[in-house]
C-alpha cells in the first residue's frame, strides 16, 4: 500500500515547525522517527494533508546533563540513547530500556519523542518516564511548558499536548543515593510489544527502608500506566519485610482497562502482570541495597 498524497514539510527550527502546525492545524502531522506513523500512513489507517519532518531541526536532538537532570532532545534516536554514557551514568533505568525497543533498525530511526507523543501503552518509553518522574518539554504558540510523565498521557494514544504543540525534549530527574532499578518485559518474541511489563525505580535509605518507589507499566492499560497501590505500600517499609508477590498483586488490582486481545485475555495478562513487577522489584531493591550512598 501506499499513503494517500500530502505536502511535505522540512522546516530547520522547532518555531518553524510550529508556525506549519499553527498555520495548517488538524490537518498536520509531526514526523520525527516515523517508526510508528509511517507505517500507519502506508496502510492507510490515517491521513494528513501536511506532514511536517523534525528530523532536521538540529536543536531539537542531543543528550547533556543540566542543573542535577538528564534532557534529551526529542529527536534524539534511540540507538543515540543505547550508546550514550550519560545516559547509562544518569538514567540507568533508560539505558536499560532502550535496548528492548524492537530491533537495531527501528532503534536507528525512531526517537524518544516519536515514542513519548505516540504514547503507546505497550512501548518502554513511557514506563520508563513515569518510573522516573520525567517531564516533558513542549513548544507551543504560547511559549515553552513542561508537563509531568504523571499528567502527560490522557488516553490511549493520546496526550496532554494541543494540536499545535511540539514536543521538544524529555527531562529525566538524576536520581541520587541508594538507588535501584530494574526493567522486565515478557514478550512471544524479542523486539514484539510486551505482553506485560514493569519499570522499577526505589531508593532506600541508611536503615535499608524504602524511601521512594515509582513504578511504570507496560501492555496492562489502555494508557501508560503507574501503580500508586504498590509505590505506597513499600514506601517507609524495611526491603526485607517487603514482599515483592505482594507488590505485584497490588499494582495490578486496581487497572481497570487491561486489554483482552489474541495475545492474551486480561485475566492472563494480569497474572503475568504481577509477576513481572515482582520480577522487577526484586531487582531493583537488590541493586538499591548493594548500591553506595
Amino acid at each position: 500500500m501506499k499513503p494517500n498524497a500530502f505536502d511535505y514539510h522540512a522546516p530547520p527550527t522547532a518555531a518553524e515547525a510550529l508556525s506549519l502546525l499553527t498555520e495548517h492545524g488538524d490537518t498536520a502531522k509531526l514526523l520525527a522517527g516515523g517508526q510508528s506513523l509511517v507505517p500507519m500512513l502506508a496502510l492507510r489507517l490515517t491521513s494528513f494533508d501536511h506532514l511536517v519532518d523534525l528530523g532536521g531541526v538540529a536543536e531539537l536532538a542531543g543528550v547533556e546533563v543540566r542543573d542535577g537532570a538528564l534532557r534529551i532532545g526529542a529527536i534524539t534516536t534511540q540507538s543515540s540513547i543505547e550508546r550514550s554514557p550519560e545516559v547509562a551514568s544518569a538514567a540507568p533505568l533508560l539505558a536499560r530500556a532502550t535496548p528492548l525497543i524492537g530491533h537495531f533498525q527501528i532503534r536507528n530511526r525512531g526517537t524518544i519523542g516519536g515514542s513519548i507523543a505516540h504514547a503507546d501503552p505497550a512501548a518502554e518509553y513511557p514506563a520508563v518516564a513515569l518510573a522516573l518522574g520525567a517531564e516533558i518539554e513542549v513548544l507551543s504558540p504560547a511559549g515553552p511548558r513542561c508537563i509531568p510523565a504523571s499528567e502527560f498521557f490522557t488516553g490511549p494514544w493520546s496526550t496532554a499536548m494541543q494540536e499545535d504543540d511540539v514536543l521538544t525534549a524529555v527531562t529525566f530527574p538524576r536520581w541520587s543515593g541508594r538507588c535501584g532499578f530494574a526493567i522486565e518485559e515478557f514478550a512471544r518474541r524479542h523486539g514484539d510489544f510486551a505482553i506485560a511489563g514493569a519499570a522499577v525505580a526505589l531508593e532506600v535509605d541508611g536503615d535499608d527502608r524504602v524511601r521512594r518507589c515509582q513504578i511504570g507499566l507496560l501492555g496492562l492499560g489502555s494508557v501508560p500506566e503507574s501503580a500508586p497501590s504498590a509505590e505506597e505500600a513499600s514506601v517507609g517499609a524495611l526491603v526485607a519485610d517487603v514482599d515483592p508477590d505482594e507488590i505485584g498483586r497490588l499494582a495490578v488490582t486496581s487497572l481497570d482497562s487491561v486489554p483482552s486481545d489474541l495475545h492474551g485475555s486480561a485475566a492472563y495478562r494480569r497474572r503475568v502482570g504481577a509477576a513481572i513487577v515482582a520480577r522487577a522489584w526484586r531487582a531493583a531493591s537488590e541493586e538499591a541495597l548493594h548500591a553506595h550512598a
